[in-house]
């Protein structure tokens, strides 16, 4: 995980899954804590993500306050097939594939 430079929000590349759960959980509560109305997470280098993982965006996303979201930028298909299936309307979360 490392911050995005030119948009408030971060890049995760790699694995989202059992070891590295912990950092991304930690990025998105980092992400409900900021004053952004939109934090984006460019998701494009991911190369493979858990259902836990998917889940813990979903939590992430519904603690936001009315208003704000998190946009996921080329985020994998699993992820997306994951969030259609289980969060097909969750307001929050924005995709731009």
């Amino acid at each position: 995980m490392r911050p995005l430079p030119d948009r408030p929000g971060w890049q995760a590349v790699g694995e989202i899954s059992l070891t590295t759960r912990p950092t991304w959980e930690q990025t998105l509560h980092q992400l409900a804590l900021s004053d952004e109305e939109a934090c984006h997470l460019e998701l494009s280098a991911i190369t493979f993500v858990d259902v836990a993982g998917v889940s813990a965006l979903a939590v992430a996303a519904q603690t936001l306050p009315e208003g704000r979201r998190i946009v996921l930028e080329g985020p994998p298909a699993a992820l997306r097939r994951v969030m259609d299936m289980f969060w097909p309307d969750l307001p929050a979360v924005e995709v731009m594939v």
